[in-house]
């Protein structure tokens, strides 16, 4: 028995006052029989609706894609000296078509253009029911210009985090090594591709994704949305946490561990506090921008340091299992139990993959990278050469120093770094850095807390606010309070490291993006003839529902979906290992013969 459900928009010719004919439309819409009239908002306010339809998303992403399309025609004609702008050109030329178009084009587009200078000279906004769908639908796209260029700085950026890679091949050689970064790149740029088809199926000017939770909201349900922003927060915590270990190792170093390990993380800690008055990204661009060039330098003095002088040693026997002296030595296979640094057998294997999984982590913030598009289809040009790029990198990097300095290539390399005039120019870069990175994560990562949780799930009052400003200035500290906790508690880089990517990174970037594409792949499978949306009544007619549905949906795509459901199981089942070696290895660091480090104590772990 067919189900009609009223989760829709009235058709773009109807936007007008709500009146009688709209009420009138309302009435015969009905779930289970009872009468529904309701009234829908546009943008921002309804990415969060619950009530839509998946059909309805479905339908305005299509349209919202069309029109895309066009608009970048228009602009590539428009902006010759762009990669897809010579390429046109070039097809004109050998064609000699296009010039008709091109003049209908421009004519288009000055006439939006006009549009949204009328748009902005009434001051109207997306609440003003007077609006045409034209003018709304240009307002809402006005922020939308990243390309894919762009992309590619912005997720190379955001992922690129060479430092782990000597560990990596300490722990498995050179043949898994390059084996698993190959394979987790790969994986990661097909998690990727997973979250690219799935905003070009569900996003929409009407009904914009901005975050990693509202996919899940669309595919299913809000309990599923709360779930992953309440995951997505506590990852960024614990990344601020990882970042506070890390840099009291810096800081520790710098003054020759002469004061207590716990007083330096206070000192960070309250450092943070300090940085939390800060709200608003855009006060830490500059560093974003400048974090970059620091890394660079970073990079080639380590570089330069393996390859003229020997690690330090002593920060190895003292933050790692390897105790003892010897030659420098490396392996194509899995080193011997006596090389490894943080576990030994199996579990070093699952460590080096945490720490590698680690590094490729942020897909989290690819739905916010493709809401920035000008035209989201270009998102996977970006995408792979970032990939690529970055998979080349810790390769190199990992090969290069795996090669000067064997068994003692450590997780926090910057640390075994000789001379020391070499060693404290890295660490006062590194501390930098540290600082900037620890700003920008407490800040995406406690607004994450406030927006999703606290303002969304406990009615908390806007941040912008006068109260929201009090209660964010308050909670801040308290942030931070407990970020200390956990790592004072657990003061090993490497472990901390290990447990975050096992555990919370591994599934952002590899599990979740694809359960989010099954999940798409099915329900769209699953539609029967006579089943949509209709943009007219604003009406979704539906045929059945529940579990007949998902079975038929999978049947209907079995090696698309089967596939997808393979590489989830893998995916899941790769981090409850990683999860366990990254215990084992707290375990064993932590033990007899483990670093001197305790919980909350004044030895420096180097």
């Amino acid at each position: 028995m067919s189900t009609v459900v009223p989760l829709g928009f009235p058709h773009p010719s109807a936007i007008e006052p709500l009146e009688a004919p709209y009420g009138e439309k309302a009435e015969h819409i009905v779930i289970d029989g009872i009468p529904q009239i309701r009234q829908r908002v546009w943008g921002l306010a309804a990415r969060t609706d619950a009530t839509v339809t998946f059909e309805e998303f479905i339908y305005w992403a299509k349209e919202e894609r069309l029109i895309e399309e066009e608009e970048n025609k228009r602009y590539i004609q428009k902006n010759p000296n762009t990669v897809g702008g010579r390429v046109s050109g070039l097809v004109r030329k050998i064609t000699g078509k296009g010039t008709k178009e091109l003049r209908e084009s421009n004519a288009n587009s000055e006439k939006e253009e006009a549009v949204a200078a009328q748009t902005a000279a009434h001051g109207r906004n997306s609440v003003d029911m007077t609006v045409t769908n034209e003018e709304w639908r240009i307002a809402a796209r006005a922020l939308r210009t990243s390309s894919w260029g762009t992309i590619f700085y912005l997720i190379t950026t955001d992922i690129l985090g060479w430092s782990g890679a000597p560990f990596v091949f300490a722990s498995v050689g050179y043949g898994a090594g390059v084996a698993l970064y190959v394979i987790f790149g790969l994986a990661a740029a097909f998690a990727g591709y997973n979250l690219w088809r799935v905003f070009l199926a569900l996003d929409s000017s009407r009904f914009p994704m901005l975050s990693f939770g509202d996919p899940f909201l669309r595919i299913y349900g809000k309990k599923s949305r709360h779930f992953i922003n309440f995951g997505q927060s506590l990852q960024q915590f614990l990344t601020v946490a990882v970042l506070i270990n890390g840099q009291s190792l810096v800081l520790a170093q710098l003054a020759s561990s002469k004061i207590c390990y716990s007083a330096v993380m206070i000192i960070i800690m309250i450092i943070g506090m300090i940085s939390g008055s800060l709200r608003a990204l855009q006060h830490l661009g500059w560093m974003c921008n400048l974090s970059v060039w620091l890394n660079v330098v970073s990079f080639i003095i380590i570089l330069v340091s393996c390859t003229h002088y020997e690690p330090l040693y002593e920060v190895i026997f003292n933050s790692t299992l390897i105790k003892t002296l010897e030659p420098i030595v490396t392996f194509a296979g899995q080193p011997p139990a006596q090389y490894q640094q943080q576990v030994v057998g199996f579990a070093s294997q699952f460590g080096a993959i945490n720490v590698m999984v680690y590094a490729y982590s942020g897909a989290l913030l690819f739905v916010a990278f493709l809401a920035e598009m000008r035209h989201p289809m270009d998102f996977w040009k970006g995408l792979f050469i970032a990939q690529l790029f970055i998979g080349v990198v810790y390769i190199f990097f990992g090969v290069f120093v795996y090669s000067q300095w064997g068994q003692y290539s450590a997780s926090n390399i910057g640390n075994v770094v000789n001379p020391l005039r070499l060693q404290q120019a890295g660490n006062v870069l590194g501390l930098l850095t540290g600082f900037f990175a620890i700003f920008l994560y407490f800040n995406i990562g406690m607004k994450t807390v406030y927006l999703e949780v606290f303002q969304e799930i406990l009615h908390f009052p806007p941040i912008t606010s006068k109260k929201g400003r009090f209660l964010w200035w308050g909670l801040g500290p308290m942030y931070w309070i407990i970020a200390f906790i956990v790592a004072a508690a657990v003061p090993n880089l490497n472990g901390l490291v290990g447990f975050v990517g096992g555990l919370f990174s591994l599934n952002f970037t590899y599990s979740f993006p694809a359960i989010l594409y099954f999940g798409y792949i099915v329900q769209e499978a699953a539609a029967l003839p006579g089943e949509g949306f209709d943009p007219v009544t604003g009406v979704t007619t539906r045929h059945d529902g529940g579990t007949k549905r998902w079975i038929r949906g999978f049947m209907k795509r079995p090696l698309l979906a089967g596939a997808t459901f393979i590489y989830i199981l893998m995916a899941l089942a790769t981090s409850g290992m990683g999860t366990w070696a990254a215990v084992e290895g707290l375990i064993s660091i932590f033990g007899p013969t483990g670093t001197i480090a305790t919980s909350f104590g004044c030895s420096t772990p180097l």
